[in-house]
């Protein structure tokens, strides 16, 4: 096929051994490396969307001097598109980092308590969860019981509801306290501030 200018007019390449070595990179397929001898193409840029042979599609996107990318391989026909690749993967990467910038990054501060925790220890892990409430963090709260401590668990759980009240202010429980294994567990989520 040898090379064919793209829509600035610049050429680049067209063989099969560059639509491979994409191919592995992105595993889209693309061009030659696609082998369903059908596919259905779909988009702005087709006349009439519908069933096509491969060698036919190939030929619109020869024409209209774009790849022929197969975006859904799973499908049967494979579903294609005619358009430029590179620009393509352009707006793929861009899409995706705009989703990771925009997904906030959880932290969870743990806090750890014992059934019989004394006041002074308790308010010391009230004004440090204050504080992780304030930058953002998740709090994870919660009792350890050791050895027949278990028998205790009404304790822990007042201990940490009592906790959950002392932060409303900066936080909200997110579950009631509850017990697994040996520990019992609450979260409390900051509240957004407006």
């Amino acid at each position: 096929m040898g090379k064919r200018p793209n829509q600035d007019g610049a050429t680049r390449p067209n063989n099969g051994n560059a639509a491979q070595a994409r191919q592995k990179d992105e595993e889209v397929r693309i061009n030659e490396a696609i082998t369903s001898p059908k596919v259905r193409l779909v988009g702005d840029n087709i006349q009439q969307p519908g069933i096509y042979s491969l060698s036919a599609a190939m030929k619109m996107a020869e024409e209209l001097q774009l790849d022929l990318v197969e975006i859904s391989a799973k499908a049967d026909p494979p579903v294609c598109k005619i358009l430029d690749y590179q620009k393509y993967l352009y707006q793929q990467k861009k899409k995706a980092k705009e989703m990771k910038a925009n997904a906030a990054k959880v932290v969870i501060k743990e806090i750890r308590f014992g059934p019989n925790t004394d006041e002074h220890d308790f308010q010391f892990k009230l004004k440090h969860a204050q504080e992780f409430l304030a930058d953002g963090a998740k709090v994870k709260a919660y009792v350890f019981f050791r050895g027949r401590s278990i028998l205790f668990s009404d304790q822990g759980e007042k201990l940490l509801l009592r906790f959950a009240v002392e932060l409303e202010d900066y936080g909200r429980a997110e579950q009631m306290p509850k017990l697994e294994g040996k520990r019992m567990i609450m979260m409390i989520a900051p509240i957004k501030k407006k």
